[in-house]
């Protein structure tokens, strides 16, 4: 997907919803269970529930991995169940030597058609390049995140910027807005009018807006640029926001009200 489509979308719905979909086996309605594919037949509803809300969907590929062939196949499965209007995000983290890398692109790029796919900067550029050379495909970088873990290396000062700073700075020469993004949890919120500064065009996957407790308007304040140039995932609030039977009319009732939310701030 093109920046130009995923804008396009974002102001079609007003919304800049990402739904998460972190299908935890063990968390999904207990009837579902009973059926060949649970996992699928979970995303499928959730799916046709929220599409009208949302322009992304992220799929966690470590609740899919972890499921052997059968989580290989659902995750095969709902990726290619996605409507093709809506941004698809192998949240895989991969990053490595650019041999290595080249097959993982080709996995999430070419095998199982993702629009995009997170990926870790810390081996450096010939570890991320190999993402970058596709044409309409992304490469999420991950960047500031929300877990505490944050503080022991990329918050750290390191000579006149933060590890982080310097991530930013340098990750975003090796590619342009067209298909680089950088992952900024939503728990950092102090630090997004600088993020934005340095990256005053880039796109954001935000996590961390839900269970984890960021603030959807601090958010939307401080990092929307003319494009909107956010994606807001929200993965447990929606999709677990229901236990029973009736789970996808309760996640379509969240993601209903995060995109009522959001269509006030959308600029």
């Amino acid at each position: 997907m093109t920046r130009k489509a995923l804008i396009e979308q974002i102001h079609l719905k007003k919304s800049y919803l990402c739904v998460g979909l972190d299908t935890d086996i063990t968390k999904i309605p207990k009837h579902l269970l009973s059926l060949p594919d649970p996992v699928f037949e979970f995303n499928k509803q959730v799916i046709d529930a929220t599409r009208d809300y949302c322009v992304s969907y992220k799929i966690n590929t470590a609740f899919y991995e972890s499921q052997g062939i059968k989580g290989w196949e659902a995750m095969e499965k709902t990726v290619n169940y996605i409507p093709p209007t809506h941004f698809t995000i192998a949240d895989a983290k991969r990053g490595d030597i650019g041999n290595t890398s080249s097959q993982y692109a080709k996995a999430f790029f070419e095998v199982l058609n993702f629009d995009a796919i997170t990926v870790a900067p810390y081996m450096g550029e010939d570890s991320v390049r190999p993402f970058l050379e596709y044409q309409n495909k992304w490469t999420i970088v991950l960047g500031l995140t929300s877990n505490p873990g944050a503080r022991d290396f990329e918050l750290q000062q390191t000579g006149t910027e933060r590890v982080y700073e310097k991530v930013l700075r340098t990750v975003s020469g090796w590619g342009s807005p067209e298909n680089l993004m950088f992952v900024i949890g939503a728990t950092q919120a102090d630090e997004f009018t600088n993020i934005r500064n340095i990256l005053p065009h880039h796109f954001f996957l935000v996590p961390g807006v839900g269970s984890q407790g960021g603030s959807l308007k601090d958010i939307s304040d401080k990092a929307m640029n003319n494009d909107c140039g956010i994606l807001i995932n929200v993965s447990r609030a929606i999709i677990f926001a229901g236990k029973k039977e009736d789970f996808a009319t309760e996640a379509k009732a969240i993601a209903a009200q995060y995109q009522r939310e959001m269509s006030a701030y959308i600029k």
